[in-house]
């Protein structure tokens, strides 16, 4: 049972992780090679692609997309994808991916020549299946080194916390001053009642030894 308990709390908090570090806010600072429009037809990794964009049409099984193609300092390749969220979740509200696509278009440089930008992002980059962050701002930076200190990320994980904290304390007093009592009493009734139980069956017991035949002297 106690295993099953720590399960239970390891797994919660697994996805809570899960949650915040695909829906908060992600910064990178990239190389931006190239910019490009594909048509993508969405399957199984649909549920990680954003909706159609404002003013489009709804349901379709596919769309232009637009991408930006970057490399990090070390070389390594990351492409994200420019998508509108609109109302939806996750509440970035974007809804300039055309603009946004112009800046990192404008913002394109060569490995001889480089143009170091940060990139704010949500999501995950999964090769197997297909997934892309989703670019949500770009913006050219100093250089390759350049500290970006993600205060949003931060003040809504204190506040996440705080709240879970203070719902957490008083749950822990409203059981400790209803709900215990209550099975505590339970338990007790439970007791006496076996305790009730195996006082008439010795009783029982005991009559029955009355009738048996006695040994003779």
């Amino acid at each position: 049972m106690v295993y099953v308990k720590w399960g239970f709390r390891i797994l919660f908090w697994v996805l809570i992780a899960a949650f915040f570090h695909y829906t908060l806010p992600q910064y990178d600072v990239v190389r931006i090679a190239d910019t490009y429009e594909k048509r993508v037809d969405f399957g199984e990794n649909s549920i990680f692609w954003a909706r159609e964009h404002a003013g489009e049409a709804t349901g379709t099984i596919n769309r232009d997309v637009f991408f930006i193609q970057t490399f990090r300092a070390n070389e390594r390749p990351m492409v994200y994808r420019n998508e509108d969220t609109g109302w939806s979740w996750p509440p970035y509200f974007k809804f300039d991916t055309s603009n946004l696509q112009a800046k990192a278009t404008d913002l394109k440089s060569t490995k001889e020549n480089p143009k170091w930008v940060a990139v704010k992002h949500y999501g995950w980059r999964n090769e197997f299946m297909s997934i892309y962050p989703n670019a949500t701002n770009v913006w050219q930076v100093e250089g390759p080194d350049v500290l970006i200190i993600p205060w949003i990320s931060i003040g809504i994980l204190i506040v996440f916390f705080a709240v879970f904290w203070a719902v957490w304390v008083r749950w822990k007093r409203f059981r400790a001053r209803r709900i215990d009592p209550v099975l505590q009493d339970v338990g007790d009734s439970f007791d006496a009642a076996g305790d009730n139980l195996a006082d008439k069956r010795n009783r029982f017991a005991r009559w029955l030894d009355t009738w048996r035949e006695k040994p003779r002297k």
